[in-house]
């Protein structure tokens, strides 16, 4: 009976042990980001409201971060492609975003926000981190942003992450 005990207590820490690399090759952690960019949109009407499409190209800045893939101070280029749609009922938005470091690796985004008035103010919505390249591969996780128009056709947009990688 005992070496069957023994042989059991080997078996689970050989599978412990097999699956503890797995483990510790996942990364998450979380971080928030300032990203400034110029907007280039056209605006139409359309069926009792107005579709707005186009781009935005600017810098995303990491201002604080927790985990070891987004360092603090870390500036990367962002460019957007947005489609939105405006009825009385509020504003239906989808913006596919891709953010290139540094080193030329990329991450993916997609945001929407489904209510709100975005073109004087602030608004905000939700942004899913969706996959990459180099050293984001694989990344995951989700986001919140607000997004500020300022004059002279800017905008700064804020958002606070959690992020996960197999």
């Amino acid at each position: 009976m005992l070496n069957r005990i023994g042989i059991e207590i080997v078996f689970i820490a050989a599978v412990a042990a097999l699956a503890m690399p797995q483990l510790a090759l996942a990364e998450s952690g979380t971080y928030e980001a300032v990203y400034a960019f110029v907007p280039n949109y056209v605006s139409f009407e359309y069926n009792n409201g107005t579709v707005t499409a186009g781009s935005n190209r600017g810098t995303s800045t990491v201002i604080d971060s927790t985990g070891g893939l987004f360092v603090k101070g870390q500036t990367s280029g962002q460019e957007c492609a947005i489609l939105a749609k405006k009825t009385a009922a509020g504003i239906n938005l989808d913006a596919d975003c891709t953010v290139t470091d540094l080193s030329g690796d990329k991450m993916f985004h997609h945001a929407t926000r489904r209510a709100g008035e975005a073109t004087q103010g602030s608004a905000g919505g939700t942004d899913q981190i969706i996959g990459g390249t180099g050293k984001y591969a694989g990344i995951t996780g989700h986001c919140n942003y607000s997004v500020q128009f300022v004059p002279d056709n800017r905008g700064v947009s804020t958002s606070k992450c959690q992020w996960q990688k197999p």
